[in-house]
């Protein structure tokens, strides 16, 4: 009987040390997913990263001789021409979007239901077909001044192949940003509480100025420093109206002075502008935060001249942004099909689809990656890497080509001076355009498959673990599920944007292999507008996709 404790006292202390043990082992196999998880993370956003930190350390080889040539001839045009495209975009831009997305959510007229989501459309046109398509209808031998001298008018339009031209189709390409989000925040405003300045003696024009455009101010900055960044970054249109800036100056340095050294110090100067930009934006963002409440759907209702001055102003921005460019692209096409498509078409289509699929592919998984560990450990250092991994959206298409290409060139080097290989293999491969796109359109694929996931309950989460033990279980029957539609507008909305894109394609690819937006730049660089329409229609045709996606996100939120 004095054994039995004794016995029992044993007994006992070797279950807690079992339990022990088997905590400790479950602490640590916890503690080693978590060290692995943010390895992986680090280790994407410092792949993202890099190209901006190669163009920044391009600082410490000076080339002075093309410098003193570049600050004397070519920086003034360029800081002076970049400017003035800002301030234009910032302004036409601004008041374009302001004024349709109030009189489009506050006011019913002829036409409101489709005008609400067709001003969406010109998101469809890349900014630099719609510089070709405009050149190509206002110039004097183009379809608009020839149309008139045929009835007998004379007329004197001046030339649009200058700054003032290429800000004003910049603006038109880009007020949807603008006209997206201000609608969403007049729309949200509900129509109570502009009742309720009216109430106060405000007339309609003072209800706007004086209480809901300083509501939705932030709405409105945030879409007018998106359509800046696009403004920096673009490369194609800027490059039609023959304006310097710094994408195109960039551009120049490493294919006219062939100084990759030149080409990655301009580049770390716009960037220094673009972050400026960015700085603004998340500043905006945080004021604008992310309570939106649902408004009436009721709308004021107004004479029947107003009514149709809203109908005709909206008329005017969709034919001139994309209806008539449309049909301008469908017409060209048409006349110039025979001559135009040859065995090389399926050259262009095939390699922009395969660039296109590589890039959405490879992103769609390290979005799934970056999101699923951002769930799991939601902390300061896992947000700092996550938003580190998405820096590349506002890094223009030039830069990111020149800071990736420089290392891929190095190691190239390296190998050939090692024996390895008697020539360059990496440099002008696919890989390069595979690197350089993936980073610039990362945060395409990550934000819809991040905020599908937030869809995820943690009741939904505690429940699939009681259902089943197997990770791969839950992942199939719970997670897979919710997230699918995030996949899929990343995987379309990807695919479309790295379709569309134009600076990385060109400055990356080796000599010979174009894609549908390569023929674009080649043949308006010569002025063929009419052949330059069949890769534009099939580019935006396939742009029509995100468009479509958007719509039907916001239709959602209202």
């Amino acid at each position: 009987m004095s054994t039995t404790p004794n016995a029992s006292v044993r007994q006992a202390g070797t279950v807690e040390g079992r339990l022990s043990q088997q905590q400790l082992a479950s602490q640590d196999h916890t503690l080693f997913k978590r060290f692995l998880s943010k390895s992986v993370l680090g280790l994407i956003s410092l792949f993202m990263l890099i190209p901006i930190l190669i163009v920044l350390l391009s600082w410490t080889q000076p080339v002075a001789d093309i410098w003193s040539h570049m600050a004397e001839y070519v920086l003034p045009q360029v800081l002076k021409n970049t400017a003035i495209l800002l301030s234009m975009v910032i302004a036409i831009s601004g008041i374009i979007g302001t004024t349709l997305a109030w009189i489009t959510s506050m006011y019913r007229f002829p036409g409101q239901r489709f005008f609400s989501w067709a001003l969406m459309l010109p998101l469809a046109i890349p900014a630099y077909v719609l510089a070709f398509v405009t050149i190509g209808i206002v110039d004097f031998s183009g379809p608009l001044q020839t149309s008139l001298r045929d009835v007998g008018i004379e007329t004197a339009i001046p030339s649009v192949r200058n700054v003032w031209g290429a800000g004003l189709v910049l603006s038109l390409a880009f007020y949807p940003y603008v006209y997206l989000l201000a609608r969403q925040a007049f729309l949200s405003q509900g129509r109570r509480a502009i009742e309720a300045g009216q109430m106060l003696g405000l007339s309609r024009g003072q209800v706007f100025f004086k209480l809901a455009l300083p509501q939705a101010l932030p709405w409105i900055v945030g879409g007018l420093l998106l359509a800046s960044m696009e403004t920096l970054a673009d490369f194609g249109a800027v490059s039609i109206f023959n304006v310097d800036t710094f994408t195109t100056a960039i551009y120049k340095a490493w294919f006219g002075f062939f100084s990759l050294t030149t080409a990655a110090q301009l580049a770390a100067l716009l960037i220094g502008v673009v972050f400026i930009v960015v700085l603004f934006e998340q500043y905006w963002q945080a004021k604008r935060g992310h309570s939106m409440t649902q408004g009436s759907s009721q709308r004021f209702e107004t004479s029947t001249p107003a009514k149709w001055g809203m109908t005709l102003l909206c008329l005017l921005v969709f034919a001139v942004a994309f209806f008539v460019p449309f049909l301008q692209l469908i017409y060209w096409t048409a006349l110039n099909f025979r001559q135009d498509f040859d065995a090389r078409y399926i050259d262009f289509v095939t390699n922009s689809f395969m660039i296109a699929s590589m890039t959405t592919l490879f992103i769609a998984v390290l979005a799934i990656i970056m999101a699923w560990i951002k769930r799991q450990y939601p902390d300061k250092l896992t947000k700092l890497m996550t938003t580190l991994a998405n820096l590349g959206y506002v890094v223009p298409g030039t830069v990111l080509a020149v800071g990736i290409f420089i290392p891929i060139a190095w190691l190239d080097n390296q190998m050939i001076a090692s024996g390895i290989i008697s020539k360059q293999v990496l440099s002008g491969s696919v890989i390069v355009m595979l690197l350089a796109l993936s980073t610039r359109f990362m945060t395409v694929s990550f934000q819809p498959v991040d905020r599908q996931l937030q869809r995820l309950t943690v009741n939904q989460e505690a429940a699939a673990k009681l259902l089943s033990d197997s990770s791969y279980q839950r992942w199939r029957q719970v997670v897979l599920p919710v997230l699918s539609p995030g996949v899929l507008t990343a995987l379309l909305m990807g695919f479309v944007e790295v379709m569309k894109e134009m600076p990385i394609t060109l400055m990356t690819r080796r000599q010979g292999w174009d894609t549908l937006a390569v023929r674009v730049f080649e043949m308006t660089s010569e002025g063929m507008w009419g052949r330059a329409a069949l890769p534009s229609l099939l580019i935006v045709l396939v742009g029509l996709l995100p468009v479509w996606i958007l719509l039907r996100q916001s239709d959602k939120q209202h």
